[in-house]
């Protein structure tokens, strides 16, 4: 039982719980360098470096630093953190609050003389004290002559409400870990898909029932022909077909639905259509390679002896080759060329776009919690402040203290007194000229 009731204290150490989230947070920076969840090729490829003589991807796949916010020890330590947060909110913020509540009387004057604010008042009557106090907002406690007044008590709250809000980050933090999942999809234009290529699942992972559809997509250049920005414009559909969401997604602007967020990361040219001789409309592929200085993408006609297509970029100016390499025009789309009696029109590009999906359903959670504390934030810093006084023959003893802004405390009751003191002066001063 005693080995239980300190474990228990250890856990609510606050060296302890510093320490384990000094933790975290070196973890949490460790994964924000280590790309995450890539696979074994890139590491091997990024990741080279000799460690102790064992090339250093080993290390991260085998420690599980290329999912580090999906292991388990890196949950246990959350939970130990989670824990330490229970323990001190049980064993030492719970107490405080139910000791702010509980009123208590001072009735020596070697109490108030220990207080932080003390100060002595005569000839003042208990209730003009009493309803100046009202007025500043605290509520007073009252046995035979002595009284006794706090207010702030939010700022006592607040301490509690921030384990509370950290203990929520958590529990979301933990969610999303065991559930969730993150796609890559590459669709053409005007297609409707199904989530499927998975990069990653976890014990939860739960895929919605749900299509989407590539409306259109385009992309717009700068002034040089560099790329500016490329757009998608995606429709979330149910099982029947019919519309739930709309959006154009860009690069940072998402199509976000329910727990699953659309990101655009790439694009690429599949395909072309073609129409021959005036009749019939044909898709031929477009190839991509980088082994030039800028990515490049070529396709040949068919029933033309080779000659081939180059383009590099979506803008729609196409070179010809000849199946020798050599030029032979640059054309736009909708022009035709005609090569061994037959006409070849160019009608369009057939583009894909790259997209991202996430699904967290521990975001709402977390970003509830960040909420919770920032709220709490404010609230800790009010100033619990207490006051007490007592009335002994014609002489007040007045004392106080609060948690912080002393010298804002330091002046409310000063201006307290200072207002007594001159209503008691005018009061004296009628009694004189009345007699």
């Amino acid at each position: 039982m005693n080995i239980r009731i300190n474990l228990i204290k250890y856990f609510a150490n606050l060296r302890f719980a510093i320490n384990i989230l000094i933790i975290i947070a070196s973890l949490s920076i460790l994964g924000t360098i280590i790309e995450q969840d890539q696979t074994t090729n890139f590491y091997k490829e990024n990741y080279s470096q000799i460690l102790l003589n064992i090339p250093l991807w080993k290390f991260i796949l085998q420690l599980g630093l290329d999912h580090i916010f999906k292991t388990g020890w890196f949950i246990f330590i959350l939970g130990l953190f989670a824990n330490s947060l229970s323990c001190c909110t049980l064993l030492q913020q719970f107490p405080i609050l139910s000791r702010a509540q509980k009123y208590f009387f001072y009735k020596k004057k070697i109490q108030y003389k220990r207080l932080a604010l003390n100060s002595q008042i005569k000839y003042t009557s208990n209730g003009n004290l009493v309803t100046y106090l009202q007025l500043k907002k605290y509520i007073i406690y009252q046995q035979k002559n002595i009284f006794y007044g706090y207010k702030g008590l939010v700022g006592r709250i607040a301490p509690i409400l921030v384990h509370i809000s950290l203990l929520v980050i958590l529990f979301g933090t933990f969610v999303g870990s065991i559930s969730g999942f993150t796609a890559q999809e590459f669709i053409p234009k005007t297609e409707n898909f199904r989530i499927q290529n998975l990069l990653n699942t976890n014990f939860l992972t739960y895929t919605p029932k749900i299509s989407t559809r590539i409306n259109d997509f385009w992309i717009t250049y700068k002034k040089n022909s560099i790329i500016n920005q490329f757009y998608s414009d995606l429709s979330v559909l149910d099982n029947s077909g019919i519309e739930l969401k709309r959006k154009t997604i860009s690069v940072n602007n998402p199509l976000k639905y329910r727990n699953i967020s659309y990101y655009q990361t790439d694009w690429n040219i599949i395909g072309l259509r073609i129409k021959i001789d005036n009749k019939s409309t044909y898709q031929i592929p477009y190839l991509s390679t980088k082994n030039f200085q800028k990515e490049v993408w070529f396709t040949w006609f068919p029933d033309s002896n080779g000659t081939s297509i180059l383009i590099n970029n979506i803008r729609g100016i196409n070179a010809f080759y000849d199946q020798s390499g050599n030029f032979l025009a640059y054309l736009d789309m909708g022009e035709k060329y005609d090569v061994n009696f037959h006409s070849f029109q160019l009608v369009e590009f057939i583009s894909s776009t790259g997209l991202q999906i996430k699904s967290d359903p521990g975001i709402k959670i977390i970003y509830f919690g960040f909420g919770l504390l920032m709220i709490s934030i404010f609230l800790s810093y009010r100033s619990f402040s207490q006051i007490w006084f007592h009335q002994k023959k014609k002489t007040i003893f007045i004392g106080g203290q609060t948690n912080r802004a002393q010298l804002n405390f330091e002046k409310e009751i000063l201006d307290i007194i200072i207002s007594l003191k001159k209503q008691d002066k005018i009061r004296t001063e009628r009694l004189e000229l009345s007699q």
